[in-house]
């Protein structure tokens, strides 16, 4: 049985690097285990136009600076860069982290990034059609680049979708963010172990992982934490936004996390 893990998602909005570069080393030291980010180009809440970063510029920045977790972004857009260099950015973030990248990604979503920056926004299913060409040209690019990665980098695929995306993640990831609460999950893991069985794939290798912030009173880890373990996950997200960057919750679930027996 997997280990329960926890991770932050460091929303990179309404703060400035400093604050973030901070906040970075205080969850490192905190004891989680995964740092995220996100790939958007404009804050998701608050002020439209407020403070931001780029995505994979700041996942370079993070594997010089920490030592211990493992990080990524939750998620890459797959639309803002050709497949084959994202694959060397992976392995180039992975290389100076010794190894410690997770490699997110989803179809994309966030209209206002795609017409700022001059991308195609299409369709919900073309850019899930664009991203199952992606994945297998990721993986080429990764067993010949030189030189390699440090190790296998995992997959993350975020999403939910039950016949495309459930169906890429079967295929391809080995940690599966699902974006669902506990009502839903039951549903759409049963769903992922059917496109597990198509293509061969043992449902268990996916590690099944949830946001946990934001869910109110029934977050409470000692609640909200065996339940989904229940449930299949093991990987549960807390997420902060700037610019005060609250790590109370945090807290609560990397306690949650240690004294946790099953």
């Amino acid at each position: 049985m997997r280990d329960v893990r926890i991770a932050l998602q460091l929303q990179p909005q309404h703060a400035d690097y400093r604050r973030i570069r901070d906040t970075v080393a205080e969850a490192e030291q905190l004891g989680v285990d995964i740092i995220f980010n996100w790939d958007h180009f404009y804050p998701l809440s608050g002020d439209p136009d407020g403070l931001h970063y780029e995505c994979w510029t700041m996942l370079a920045a993070w594997a010089e600076q920490t030592s211990r977790v493992e990080f990524g972004a939750l998620v890459t857009c797959n639309s803002y860069r050709n497949p084959d260099l994202l694959a060397d950015m992976a392995r180039t973030v992975d290389n100076i982290s010794d190894g410690r990248l997770i490699l997110g990604i989803g179809s994309g979503w966030f209209e206002k990034d795609y017409q700022e920056y001059g991308y195609e926004f299409g369709t919900p299913g073309s850019r899930l059609d664009a991203l199952a060409e992606a994945l297998p040209r990721i993986e080429r690019r990764l067993s010949v680049i030189n030189p390699p990665p440090v190790r296998k980098i995992p997959f993350l695929i975020g999403g939910g979708g039950e016949k495309k995306t459930l169906r890429l993640v079967a295929k391809y990831a080995d940690i599966w963010h699902s974006f669902a609460d506990a009502e839903v999950l039951p549903r759409k893991s049963a769903i992922l172990a059917e496109h597990c069985a198509a293509v061969g794939r043992d449902p268990a290798e996916i590690e099944i992982s949830v946001s946990v912030a934001g869910r109110g009173q029934s977050a409470k880890p000692d609640e909200l934490g065996p339940q989904f373990v229940d449930l299949g996950a093991t990987l549960f997200t807390v997420g902060v936004s700037g610019p005060d960057h609250d790590l109370s919750q945090l807290r609560d679930w990397i306690t949650w996390r240690d004294g946790f027996k099953r």
